[in-house]
């Protein structure tokens, strides 16, 4: 839902959130009671709440605060299984 901004005549603002097909030209402010009008402003158009922008803001933070390690990962203690035990695999080209 779209958030609207308002500002009434005594320079009171307000944010209220209305329908696209619901949304008034004047409504009473919030703070002081007066008759505010919708004001013009810039849309908010975030990506903040995405994965894509959580990894950019993750890389950009490690190149001046990296993450301090204190031992080698557990997935990396593990040790890749040289060979299978499936029978179709052994039909396989070796390197």
């Amino acid at each position: 839902m779209p958030s609207y901004s308002y500002r009434c005549s005594e320079g009171c603002r307000f944010d209220a959130l209305y329908s696209m097909a619901e949304v008034p030209r004047e409504t009473d402010c919030r703070v002081c009671g007066a008759r505010a009008r919708r004001s013009v402003t810039a849309p908010h158009l975030s990506r903040s709440g995405t994965s894509a922008f959580q990894l950019m803001e993750r890389s950009a933070k490690s190149a001046s605060e990296p993450e301090i390690v204190s031992g080698v990962p557990p997935s990396a203690s593990r040790r890749a299984q040289s060979t299978t035990r499936h029978p179709l695999h052994a039909k396989l080209p070796r390197p």
